[in-house]
């Protein structure tokens, strides 16, 4: 007999209908399931009108309820608030309970709070399960019972856990709905036009779906095995290309270690890699879960110490960054795949985001701010995990003075400036050598702009600016 008669599961950042934790939970405790999912205006109202990420989800919502109605059921779908939509839809319903994923962003996880209260009021259940992560909150901690603070130990101490707990940790969640459990939808919540939801058309910035994923993985599985050999090198086809795969839901996290975790056993160095960059994703949901003042703030507090450049001469650097018109070739490429595409390679996002503070000594929170706007995969975790650790003000035991020669980067993961000239055209007639540093080559380059600061002179006052900085030793890397 089951738990609840009616229930209704709420997707969110899991657009998927395979392998899903609360569709599951659902299906096992409820006689009949509802499915919805919201188009957000808290979320949605501060969008430009043309929006790749929306017309992804746009068409991830479309394939899910494709999925949904091929199994009997639909999606419901609002363009609402959903602090307010979901509640009243549950008593629209008549539901006896809401089933979802855990968010672990801070908005995300107030506006939940909220829901659980609206709903408790009524006397509707609301239960929430891990679906995006493998290990969340404090389920890997150190010896003494804390939050790690340094990635590596943490990965030391995940990958224990996974082999500890890898039947239960990695299994799917099955999602099979017995004749007429999935309700049918009703008419007047179909799914809304872009147009309808005040945008316009735009291309997916990648094929979308879980299709989409599928299709994406299964043109990475050949190349997993070299990633390792591979991934910092742009102008190659290196990275999986799944990260906002993974930041829909398109894809099971899961199901990925799982692949991930064969590679390793037959011993492929890429899969192991691989597998890093995924426990790494981890970290970060779990730092932001412990610290949610790094939204704001230094995620080590000496840091907020910092002065950075402000005035207008700040104002006009911050935006020949933006523009990418930095006289860096690596750096200006780089920002015009972010600004042209919506994608930034892993390894550029590294010496963009350096060359902004370390370069141009502006606030890492104005460069995060900007990936926010324009990344494909924004994930609030990732993104700031990684803005800090570029600014050395974050999780990570190296020092402030590691800072990225944007020349020497450029040699060295674009030797043959193949990507520079994708992006800058002017710079094609450019020798393999000179396109690195073209304003070293004698050469007079029309519509490309000198550098907009030395590298030497500027590392020199990023030494001076953090030099506020306590004397305090790096984070320890031997936490257990």
């Amino acid at each position: 007999m089951s738990r609840f008669d009616k229930s209704l599961v709420w997707f969110r950042r899991d657009l998927r209908n395979f392998d899903h934790a609360a569709l599951h939970q659902a299906l096992a405790q409820s006689r009949a399931v509802y499915c919805a999912f919201v188009f957000d205006k808290e979320i949605l109202d501060s969008l430009p009108r043309q929006d790749r990420r929306v017309s992804f989800i746009h068409a991830c919502v479309a394939e899910l309820d494709a999925a949904l109605r091929a199994a009997g059921g639909g999606l419901i779908v609002l363009h609402a608030h959903a602090a307010e939509a979901i509640p009243r839809l549950a008593a629209e319903l008549g539901v006896d309970a809401v089933f979802a994923n855990h968010d672990y962003e801070p908005a995300a996880a107030s506006r939940d709070a909220e829901v659980a209260t609206r709903l408790l009021a009524e006397n509707r259940e609301w239960l929430s399960f891990k679906d995006q992560v493998i290990f969340e909150r404090d389920e890997v901690l150190s010896l003494s019972g804390k939050p790690f603070s340094v990635f590596t130990p943490y990965k030391n101490a995940w990958l224990k856990m996974l082999h500890a707990t890898e039947s239960v940790s990695l299994a799917p969640h099955s999602v099979e709905p017995a004749p007429e459990q999935l309700a049918v939808p009703p008419q007047c919540h179909a799914l809304p036009s872009l147009a309808d939801l005040g945008f316009e058309e735009t291309p997916p910035p990648v094929p979308a779906g879980m299709s989409g994923g599928q299709a994406l993985f299964d043109d990475f599985m050949p190349r997993m095995a070299s990633y390792d050999r591979t991934r910092d090198f742009p102008a190659i086809k290196g990275p999986s290309y799944l990260s906002v795969h993974l930041r829909f839901g398109t894809v099971s996290i899961r199901g990925l270690v799982r692949q991930a975790l064969a590679g390793v056993r037959m011993s492929a160095s890429g899969a192991a890699t691989w597998l890093s960059e995924l426990v790494w994703r981890d970290f970060y949901f779990m730092i932001l879960h412990h610290h949610p003042r790094v939204v704001e703030r230094a995620f080590r507090p000496e840091y907020d110490a910092i002065e950075w450049e402000s005035g207008p001469h700040a104002d006009e650097m911050f935006q020949a960054w933006c523009e990418g018109r930095t006289g860096y070739p690596l750096v200006d490429a780089a920002m015009l795949q972010l600004n042209q595409t919506g994608y930034m390679h892993n390894r550029l996002r590294m010496v963009t985001a350096s060359f902004l503070v370390k370069d141009l000594g502006i606030d890492w929170r104005r460069g995060e701010r900007y990936f926010a706007q324009q990344l494909n995969d924004y994930d609030l975790a990732a993104n700031n995990g990684g803005w800090q650790w570029a600014a050395s003000t974050g999780c990570d035991a190296q020092p402030y003075f590691r800072i990225f020669n944007p020349v020497t980067q450029s040699e060295k993961f674009d030797p043959e400036g193949k990507f520079i000239k994708r992006y800058l055209p002017a710079l094609a007639p450019l020798s393999a050598k000179a396109v690195h540093a073209p304003w070293l080559s004698g050469m007079q380059v029309k519509d490309y702009p000198p550098p907009i600061v030395q590298h030497d002179v500027a590392r020199k006052r990023t030494l001076e600016r953090f030099a506020v900085v306590k004397k305090s030793s790096p984070l320890a890397d031997h936490e257990s």
